[in-house]
């Protein structure tokens, strides 16, 4: 028979177990996903892409305002603010951010080296300093690189190629950043070989800037623009392709989005792919692997994409042999 004083000590250990029993049936607490993205919040490819990383998210089980709250901040393609809302994320205490291109990801890693941080879309991570390397990145950022530099020979070739008559080739770049260097270096490597003279323009925030360093270049018969990746070229990217139009500059460009808006052709990874990849990184980082030990990931694919419509506006008549190798014809 339990006495008076051990059915109070019973009871007392069963009161005291039961918040910990109570707080251990109790689902696990809101995570919270950072997201810097250079371009503005209503720009189409940006609002594609979002809408493919939260629903790569909510097929691994993350579900916004269920069990993880996304914070994205937009940038514009402005340094400033690029910067201020990386110093808003790191100051919520974020379980991970998601840090795209070369702005964001360089100001988010300035902002903190312990938060973890996945980075896509990336020309060059080990240049830029943003890990140690591919294999081991050591830090506390891993992700996915936009592409191997050697891809930028492919667009002044492929330039030659769809546009024969080309001998003068602006690249239109961003000369402050790793990848804006790297990026012209690598086509002025063969430029010779390709019988192309090329020459960078240096996108600036101005649009009448962009227009006016364009049309000084259409003046002289028989050029050509390649557009490289950036956040300004992603900002100005209507821009650029109405141009190309209006002064007849057969263009090649980095990414499916440019040909599908109007581009000639354009040579370069899936985005989108590196948003789901990125998902993946950020459920294994909530699982708790650590951004250190997942290698940076370069594009296994690459998509020729072909715009039919814009070649005609051209006069261009598209080798055979090239629409033979296109992912995608748009006519």
């Amino acid at each position: 028979m339990i006495g008076r004083r051990e059915f109070i000590t019973l009871l007392g250990g069963a009161a005291a177990a039961w918040p910990m029993a109570a707080r251990a049936q109790q689902p696990g607490r809101l995570r919270r996903i950072g997201v810097l993205t250079p371009l503005p919040a209503d720009h189409p490819d940006a609002k594609a892409r979002h809408a493919v990383f939260l629903e790569s998210l909510r097929q691994l089980g993350w579900s916004e305002g269920h069990n993880v709250r996304i914070e994205a901040r937009w940038s514009a393609g402005d340094p400033t603010i690029t910067r201020k809302n990386a110093g808003e994320l790191v100051s919520l205490a974020p379980d991970v951010i998601l840090a795209v291109g070369t702005m964001g990801a360089g100001v988010i890693l300035e902002a903190t080296r312990s938060v973890p941080v996945v980075l896509v879309i990336v020309p060059d991570p080990v240049g830029s300093g943003f890990v140690g390397s591919l294999a081991e990145p050591g830090g506390n950022a891993t992700g996915f690189m936009m592409f191997e530099y050697d891809l930028s020979a492919k667009w002044l070739e492929l330039l030659k190629q769809i546009a024969p008559t080309v001998t003068r080739a602006a690249v239109l770049r961003d000369a402050t950043v790793t990848a804006g260097i790297g990026v012209f270096a690598v086509i002025q490597s063969v430029a010779r070989s390709v019988g192309i003279d090329v020459r960078p323009i240096n996108l600036l925030r101005d649009p009448v800037e962009i227009e006016n360093s364009v049309a000084a270049f259409a003046r002289a018969p028989n050029g050509g623009l390649i557009m490289t990746p950036s956040a300004l070229s992603g900002l100005h990217r209507d821009l650029i392709i109405s141009l190309a139009a209006r002064y007849k500059l057969p263009a090649t460009y980095h990414e499916r989005s440019y040909a599908a808006a109007g581009g000639l052709v354009s040579y370069g990874p899936n985005f989108l792919d590196q948003y789901r990849l990125a998902a993946g990184y950020i459920d294994r980082i909530l699982k708790g692997e650590k951004p250190a030990d997942l290698p940076v990931q370069a594009p296994t694919k690459y998509e020729l994409v072909i715009n039919l419509k814009s070649a005609k506006a051209l006069g261009l008549t598209v080798p055979d042999t090239l629409l033979a190798r296109a992912d995608e014809v748009i006519e």
